[in-house]
Parts: structure tokens; sequence; C-alpha cells
């Protein structure tokens, strides 16, 4: 009796590792995901701008150490806090919103700590032109929405490239080249 018992849970346990491990998708929440950037203005400070509109989705496997990000930015909502200069930033010596209506980012986690993400390698395509472009996950949580009962992921994650490397040259060399970015992100878990 032991060992068929025994031999039952072989059989288990060699099924479940089988069975395909299970990604979660995760809807980005605008109200809470502000991709920003930094680049140097003149070599004497730092010009700083968020955008206000992000759309996409998250999906994470913990089980198998997979996952994959797609992301989508409204260029013209950024927001440097200076209206001329949210101005000018939209026009076509920066971000060219008239022809280029959004920034992509599509990428793929490739570094885990237990069952967090680390690491995103991926593309952004930026004024019709794709490069690839990685993300250093600084911080990864995933919580109970205390109000919508579902589960809530949030993370920090930077990364930098160079804006030449996309077009868009206005200013060089006097402005900086590298542009800097962080992003603050929460998603929710879809239903």
């Amino acid at each position: 009796m032991k060992l068929q018992s025994f031999s039952m849970s072989l059989g288990f346990v060699a099924l479940m590792a089988s069975l395909p491990a299970h990604a979660q998708t995760y809807t980005i929440d605008p109200s809470h995901t502000y991709p920003s950037f930094e680049i140097g203005h003149n070599g004497i400070s730092f010009w700083r701008g968020k955008f206000t509109q992000t759309t996409g989705s998250v999906t994470l496997d913990r089980a198998a150490k997979t996952g994959s990000v797609d992301i989508t930015v409204d260029p013209s909502s950024i927001n440097m806090g200076l209206a001329t200069m949210d101005e000018h930033a939209r026009g076509k010596d920066f971000f060219n919103v008239a022809n280029y209506s959004k920034i992509t980012y599509k990428g793929r986690i490739t570094q885990w700590k237990g069952d967090t993400p680390q690491a995103v390698e991926g593309e952004m395509t930026l004024l019709g032109i794709s490069k690839p472009f990685n993300l250093e996950i600084r911080s990864f949580k995933c919580i109970m929405h205390p109000m919508l009962k579902r589960e809530v992921c949030g993370a920090d994650a930077y990364g930098s490239f160079k804006r030449s490397d996309f077009g868009m040259k206005y200013g060089l060399p006097k402005h900086g080249d590298e542009a800097r970015v962080a992003i603050q992100i929460e998603a929710l878990k879809a239903d």
C-alpha cells in the first residue's frame, strides 16, 4: 500500500511539472503610471519631463520566470512644467507629435530574483525608429488593491538612451544627448 501511495505521489508530481505555467496579465493603470526623463540643458542644469498618458499591459509568470511588457505612450501628453517648453517638445525639434503620435516599448523580462522581476530587455520605437532599450527594475511589489479587491503590482524602472540614436538631434551638443528615464508604473490584474 505504501509503495502504491508513493507511486501515485510521484505520478502527481510528474503531472504537475508537465502542466504549463500560467501567465497573469496586468493592465496598466494610466492614473498611476508616468514615464519621465531628464536631459542636460546648456550644460548647467537638467530639464525633466513626464508623459501623462500611458496604456498597455504586463504579463508575469512567476513560476516559469518569464514575462513581457507592452507599453504605448502618447508623446503629446508631455509635461515639463513650462507651457512653452511643452509646445516646443511636441514640435518637430523633439517628439514631432504631428507625424509620430505614439512611443512604443515592447520587451521581455530577462532577470528574476526569486519571484521578483529585475530587468527587461526590449525595443523602443520613437520617431519611427526602433532601437534596443533595456530597463533595470529597482523596486517591485504586488498587493491586493484595497478598494478594487484585485491584485495590483507596482514597479520603478530605470534606463537611458541617446536621443540622437532616434534622430532627435536638436540642440546637440549644447543640450545633452543622454536621456535618463525613470518609470513609475502600476498595473491591475485582469479579470
